[in-house]
């Protein structure tokens, strides 16, 4: 697309200059100089009068007889910001304008261009005049065509990448989108190189640093609006645009200047020519109509999502007839007559956005805000619903999703049949891991124990394969390998931000779906304690720590802890150098294996005797019984449970 306004090497190449046989005498760095009207003069003070942007014709009849006033006279319309000076030659001069005219004219960067011969002023004037209304009903026309290209795919809810690929269409320049971390989300290279286009982006994206929403960087020679809407900015459009870069910038058919001299002062430092008009309307208009697509695509998932939220919470809390759930579900396209239902619940492990007392996370690439703040609890929730839509999308499965409470996001899996409950369950937690790098950890399969009869994870630490204890909490050799939110196979305890899913037991009607639902909802509950990453954690996960967890605010329970373990929590906290409970942790978690537990504990087999023997008094328990060990070990189990949030 060319400028609006003619330049002044489009000027002098019309049929009524041409007439007066143009000669270029100097600046020729300035011919791509837009003109934006034609003013005719014959009075040296003419500055004073002019607002930049003129090609102004003169015979000279009026401009100073000397060279400091023809200096001063070139200078002041230099300043001003003139396109270019023309001078009819025949009546102040004849043979030539005068030296020190020149000289000024190309110190300047300004061009001056003698008529050789007798020329109509107003053949020029009306020529440069309809060339520029032409040119004026030309971006007219061609900006209503971009509100009229953008207006319709917005309301067909074109793609990103479709209104890119338009973009790049109407404005013949490479147009790229991308998100706040610099990557790039679509892309159109206009025919040009889409390898050149996008080596190295991110660097150089940063290099890109308009002033403003809606700028032109002529450093880099890119045309840049920002992308967003509601005060929540996601991304960057940008059209590169040469400047005027690209354009012939020699003397074409004109006379060359005078050899010699430096470059002209008007020349030095001056940034790219900016980008016409219609070009910034292209980028906004496309920021706009991508910003819109993105609420509607959002507003249109919210409202589905509203919906499968009253279905979910009527069958929580019985405030609608099974029936009409099943029909205003089928009415969504869920059916859930006659179907294998499966409550699900997917959650991070910790209620706090920042994970475990961490500093809050900034800004992700879909624009939302940073993980702290008060907003960050709401945002976090409405991404792993998001998530969580996706990833039954992703998989092909049906059924009701949406955040349940503020901390978890609910889905009731209506499959064809039970024997399809575990392949479903992991394509889930695979779908959901790929759509987000914190989601359940790795595609294993069914869910498996980890070794424990119970299937629990003891928080002081699991059993290895040699009856040791491994403080870290990895898993027992024959059990399931651990699993990290990273999927990294390092074998760390998963973060706080880390997402689980946890799944009740199958049910064959919707009037059973409530006892599913609530089933996962306590299992993910006691499972954020769990110090496993388990694609999927089904019941028999659980076991007795995670009951106990569930029951952690019960009174009844901490009296229960208080009767067994009170005196000696009591006295460690009399004697913080001895730790007496840590000794008894060892002992019964070595399953009264003496020696074992010695080990496990780091202390010769005389000081763990002696620290058993102190036991058995502050407790007055008999440690060889069976039946009292398997009290104190359940009483453990429940403090852990109490002290875990």
């Amino acid at each position: 697309m060319s400028p609006v306004f003619p330049t002044v090497r489009e000027v002098l190449a019309l049929d009524p200059v041409r007439h007066g046989a143009p000669r270029l005498v100097a600046g020729d760095a300035g011919l791509d100089r837009p003109v934006r009207w034609v003013h005719v003069t014959e009075v040296p003070d003419i500055a004073t009068l002019l607002r930049g942007g003129e090609l102004v014709l003169t015979t000279g009849i009026g401009l100073p007889a000397d060279d400091a006033g023809l200096r001063a006279f070139i200078g002041d319309l230099a300043d001003v910001g003139v396109s270019g000076l023309v001078v009819e030659l025949g009546r102040r001069y004849v043979s030539g304008v005068p030296r020190v005219m020149a000289a000024a004219a190309e110190r300047r960067g300004l061009p001056l261009v003698e008529l050789r011969r007798a020329t109509p002023f107003v053949g020029i004037t009306e020529a440069v005049h309809a060339l520029i209304v032409d040119a004026q009903l030309t971006e007219l026309r061609a900006t209503e065509e971009i509100h009229q290209r953008f207006t319709e795919l917005s309301v067909e809810g074109a793609g990103p990448g479709e209104v890119v690929r338009q973009a790049a269409e109407l404005s013949g320049c490479p147009v790229v989108l991308e998100n706040l971390s610099r990557q790039v989300l679509a892309y159109d290279p206009a025919g040009e190189s889409a390898e050149l286009l996008l080596d190295g982006w991110e660097q150089h994206s940063r290099r890109i640093r308009p002033a403003g929403r809606t700028a032109y960087d002529g450093d880099n020679g890119w045309l840049v609006t920002t992308v967003g809407a509601r005060g929540q900015d996601w991304g960057r459009l940008l059209l590169r645009w040469p400047g005027g870069g690209d354009l012939d910038t020699g003397r074409g058919s004109f006379d060359p200047a005078p050899e010699g001299g430096a470059a002209p002062e008007g020349d030095v430092g001056r940034p790219a020519a900016a980008p016409p008009t219609r070009l910034t309307i292209l980028v906004e208009r496309a920021a706009s109509t991508l910003a819109l697509g993105r609420l509607i695509r959002r507003d249109a998932e919210g409202l589905e999502r509203q919906l499968h939220r009253t279905l979910l919470t009527a069958l929580l809390d019985h405030s609608r007839p099974v029936d009409e759930v099943a029909l205003r579900a089928r009415a969504l396209g869920v059916v859930l007559e006659r179907r294998h239902l499966v409550g699900v619940m997917v959650r991070h492990r910790t209620d706090d956005p920042t994970g475990e007392g961490g500093p809050a996370a900034e800004p992700g690439h879909n624009g939302d805000p940073g993980a702290g703040g008060p907003a960050a609890g709401p945002a976090r929730l409405r991404d792993l619903a998001e998530a969580v839509g996706q990833a039954l999308h992703e998989a092909k499965l049906t059924g009701l999703s949406s955040a349940v409470d503020d901390h978890a996001v609910g889905v009731l899996l209506a499959l064809p049949e039970s024997a399809a409950e575990e392949r479903a369950l992991t394509a889930f937690a695979t779908a959901l891991r790929r759509a987000r790098p914190d989601g359940p950890a790795r595609d294993t399969g069914p869910p498996r124990s980890n070794g424990r009869p119970d299937g629990t994870s003891r928080s002081s630490g699991n059993p290895r394969s040699d009856g040791t204890a491994r403080p870290d909490g990895a898993a027992r050799d024959g059990g399931s390998p651990r699993l990290t939110g990273r999927s990294d196979g390092t074998g760390r305890t998963p973060s706080g931000g880390a997402v689980l899913i946890a799944a009740g037991s199958g049910v064959g009607s919707l009037r059973e779906a409530r006892r599913s639902l609530i089933e996962a909802r306590q299992i993910a509950d006691a499972a954020r304690r769990d110090r496993r990453d388990l694609p999927v954690f089904r019941p028999p996960h659980v076991g007795l720590a995670g009951m106990l967890h569930l029951l952690r605010d019960e009174p009844r329970l901490q009296t229960f802890v208080e009767r067994e373990l009170g005196a000696l929590l009591t006295y460690d906290a009399q004697h913080p150098r001895e730790q007496l409970l840590g000794t008894l942790r060892a002992y019964l978690d070595q399953g009264r294996n003496k020696s074992a537990a010695a080990g496990a504990a780091h202390l010769s087999r005389p000081a763990f005797y002696e620290r058993l023997a102190r036991i058995r008094r502050v407790l007055d328990v008999d440690l060889d019984s069976v039946e009292a060990c398997l009290s104190l070990h359940v009483a453990l189990l429940a403090l852990d449970a109490i002290r875990t949030p």
